[in-house]
């Protein structure tokens, strides 16, 4: 008969969970999903940014095999005609579904994000999507700006919504039809938030009052950063607030009163998000599918909130590559609850106290590239093949690897030996890693660093992050044949996580590297 599938991915969040130990956040509904789900506390996405790490898990390829960087091409034109998570699914006999922000919109998925391919129906957009970036946001002086910091009344907005409301609305409809028509099915929902602007309904600031709120714990850009590595933030200053503090290119600091404002409501935005994550999994209770549907939580990458000087994504370091990801898999990471009993209660932030610890959580070094084949595995499918060297001709196959293996292994037994890892695994010493890149267009911060198309890419920013350490080499790269020349390192990264969690102190060129190698 086998498991149903709802996949939530949520754009631009940073584990700032509760359940991932942040001690600010309200995130009651996230993190009662947690108590019940396996949860990955060092999950990382191949690219920092939305439309090469979508197309990266969703067909489970790293980034140089989709050849998409930038947000400009659609692999099965452009790389080979890679069959996607939700295509598998729906080629076993899945009824699939995308309600939101789940392929990165235009031409990166075809103008129709990968249908017919990969849904049985066309996708859900929410129509509120259309006035993201207008001035909707209410100033001081009463005014109307297209904000960075947006806090709304939902009343004044177009069409008296919010985008990721109507896709939660259009979720439960769904689960309602799909309750009755009993055939199973992979419903993908895409939450915008707390992608900028960050726009979300004003009540969420009350539970995060600013004298709360405090600077990055880094919020210098490190001396020993290679000027390469570091990303300009230039789309945060092009919103409204923003340039008004003509902060200088590309490094000057913004003014410490504004930095607490943006945390402030970044994490406002992840409250309103836990609310609609609440809604859609009491939906789930309520239509009596919570004992037969696999849910899985993840994020297209991370999101800097000062660290390094830096904001938004578009780099190597955790705070951008780092995502949440945990996998509730009835019966399996939960106990079987009694026919009618509740598995997610909805939560309110505004009055519920307390905390859950996870069921189960993992600390192996895992990478969003795995969700694929990790997916099909807990849902009974054929877990598809491990890709050969080169796979632009192979239709299906993952260049990731099933980490259900880790859901059952406790942590203790970890630690005295190191189990063994099959041949699938990419090991280092038998520890597995995890892969990022970024493209650069030149060794010096401009205006196209955060994005550089294509055709201007120039440096490709390969980075490894294992338990220990992450290591990055930034070396020349030919966007015309795709090619990266490892003889040729412009500048080097190493970060030793036991002393330098935040990746503050680069001590690439004082040490020797034959060890990592």
């Amino acid at each position: 008969d086998g498991m149903n599938v709802l996949f939530i991915v949520v754009d631009d969040l940073r584990p700032v969970l509760g359940c991932y130990g942040d001690k600010l956040v309200k995130s009651p509904n996230i993190d009662q999903l947690a108590a019940q789900s396996m949860v990955f506390s060092n999950a990382y996405a191949q690219q920092a940014v939305c439309a090469p790490s979508r197309v990266s898990f969703l067909t489970g390829r790293r980034p140089d095999t989709t050849r998409l960087y930038d947000f400009y091409s659609y692999w099965r034109v452009h790389a080979g005609n890679y069959s996607t998570m939700p295509q598998y699914f729906k080629e076993n006999g899945y009824v699939t579904l995308s309600v939101g922000k789940v392929f990165h919109p235009g031409v990166s998925s075809n103008y129709s994000d990968d249908y017919p391919y990969s849904w049985s129906i066309p996708p859900f957009h929410p129509s509120a999507e259309k006035y993201e970036n207008d001035k909707t946001c209410r100033g001081k002086d009463g005014k109307l700006y297209a904000n960075l910091v947006c806090p709304v009344n939902v009343t004044e907005m177009p069409g008296g919504t919010l985008p990721d409301i109507q896709s939660t609305e259009e979720a439960i409809r769904l689960l309602n039809i799909l309750k009755t028509n009993r055939q199973k099915f992979f419903l993908a929902v895409g939450y915008h938030k707390p992608h900028i602007p960050l726009r979300y309904p004003q009540e969420f600031l009350k539970l995060y009052p600013l004298e709360n709120i405090t600077l990055a714990p880094d919020p210098w850009v490190p001396k020993k950063l290679p000027s390469v590595a570091y990303n300009p933030w230039t789309d945060i200053r092009q919103r409204d607030d923003v340039e008004a503090l003509n902060v200088s290119f590309p490094y000057g600091p913004l003014p410490d009163d504004f930095q607490r404002q943006i945390r402030q409501s970044y994490y406002a935005a992840v409250s309103y998000l836990d609310v609609q994550v609440g809604l859609l999994l009491n939906a789930l209770d309520n239509v009596g599918l919570s004992n037969n549907t696999i849910v899985v939580f993840t994020a297209d990458h991370g999101w800097s909130l000062g660290e390094h000087g830096e904001w938004a994504k578009y780099s190597n370091f955790d705070v951008a590559t780092r995502v949440p990801l945990m996998f509730y898999v009835p019966g399996m990471t939960s106990f079987p609850v009694s026919q009618g009993a509740r598995v997610f209660p909805y939560l309110d932030p505004f009055s519920h106290i307390g905390g859950s610890a996870p069921r189960g959580q993992s600390k192996k070094v895992v990478e969003l590239v795995s969700v694929f084949p990790t997916l099909a595995e807990l849902a009974g499918l054929q877990v598809p093949p491990v890709c050969p060297e080169t796979s632009f001709g192979v239709v299906l196959c993952t260049e990731g690897t099933s980490i259900v293996h880790y859901f059952n292994v406790s942590e203790e037994k970890v630690e005295e030996g190191k189990e063994a890892c099959d041949d699938t695994d990419r090991c280092f010493n038998e520890e597995p890693v995890a892969f990022s890149q970024y493209p650069r267009p030149a060794d010096t911060p401009q205006w196209n660093s955060d994005k550089p198309k294509l055709k201007d890419i120039r440096i490709m920013g390969y980075s490894v992050r294992t338990i220990d350490y992450r290591y990055t080499v930034w070396v020349q790269f030919d966007p015309n044949n795709f090619s990266a020349d490892f003889k040729d390192v412009h500048a080097g990264e190493l970060y030793m996580m036991e002393t330098d969690p935040n990746q503050d102190y680069n001590i690439y060129n004082n040490a020797s590297h034959g060890w990592l190698l």
